[in-house]
């Protein structure tokens, strides 16, 4: 089992930033790939940005490229996944989930990550 905490979600004016992060804890949690996803209201859910279990390969959305950068550390205590975001815009309103795979390497489908956080809301005014 890998356990997910989001934070650091919150309301910032467009052209802002923000920074979330996600502790990950549990067997493992530091190989796998992980990766960020967001849901709008009324919206279906949306891949954002994953990174692989070596942080050295990244995916992005075309939505956020250029803006937002994921990355993630790790010591011996734990596992923790980042998502900076840059000139958001009132369209990345959002509640942000973090979400980790069981497998290495990076991927934009859903499907393939079993555990997810409990979501951090992010809310940009114009």
């Amino acid at each position: 089992q890998v356990q997910l905490v989001e934070s650091g979600g919150g309301l910032v004016q467009a052209g802002g930033s923000l920074r979330l992060s996600c502790a990950a804890s549990g067997r493992t949690s530091s190989n796998y790939a992980m990766g960020w996803f967001r849901q709008a209201p009324g919206k279906e859910r949306e891949f954002v940005a994953a990174i692989s279990w070596s942080g050295g390969s990244t995916l992005y959305a075309d939505s956020v490229k250029g803006r937002f950068t994921i990355s993630r550390s790790r010591d011996s205590a734990k596992n923790t996944l980042f998502l900076q975001m840059n000139s958001l815009k009132p369209e990345d309103t959002a509640v942000y989930y973090c979400a980790s795979t069981i497998r290495l390497s990076v991927t934009r489908d859903a499907d393939l990550y079993p555990y997810w956080g409990q979501g951090s809301q992010v809310t940009v005014s114009s």
